[in-house]
């Protein structure tokens, strides 16, 4: 990035096929149970424009942060569920935690109250990270998904915002 320019908006129809790019290099079976290939249109299917944060640099999408409610009930729609991506590309140069806060601030402006995630036990980098984001670790699924050959814990971690 030039002169550390970062970008964050919400997402825009002109950056499904970014998205889908971004979406289909970045899951591997250390981080996602599932790796599906999807092409712009059904990105846009399961990620409904404006509901992700995009971070762009230099006029690159870089990375996203997808926030949809943590499930369709009334009594819960104080709590955003958080899936964050960040081109490899630009890990390590502050993209991840921009988006973060980003999507920490829009909750808030939302007058939600708690931010959750879920992780796969292999990937502590990414764990290490949402900790020293704030971010505690609030459960743990044990053997939840069989992936590579090998059983991996399913991560529950949340943030409350104050």
């Amino acid at each position: 990035m030039s002169d550390n320019r970062l970008e964050i908006r919400r997402s825009e129809r002109g950056d499904m096929p970014a998205l889908a790019a971004l979406h289909n290099r970045i899951w591997n079976d250390r981080n996602s149970p599932q790796i599906r290939l999807v092409t712009p249109e059904e990105y846009e299917e399961h990620h409904p424009i404006g509901s992700e944060l995009v971070a762009l640099a230099d006029g690159r999408l870089c990375g996203f942060v997808n926030m949809r409610p943590q499930t369709r009930m009334e009594s819960n729609a104080h709590v955003v569920a958080l899936a964050i991506a960040v081109d490899p590309e630009f890990q390590g140069l502050g993209v991840g935690r921009a988006l973060m806060e980003a999507a920490y601030e829009a909750a808030k402006a939302e007058g939600k109250r708690k931010l959750t995630l879920r992780v796969m036990s292999t990937n502590e980098g990414a764990i290490a990270f949402y900790e020293k984001l704030g971010y505690r670790v609030e459960g743990r699924l044990v053997e939840e998904f069989y992936v590579a050959g090998r059983y991996v814990d399913d991560v529950l971690m949340y943030r409350m915002i104050t």
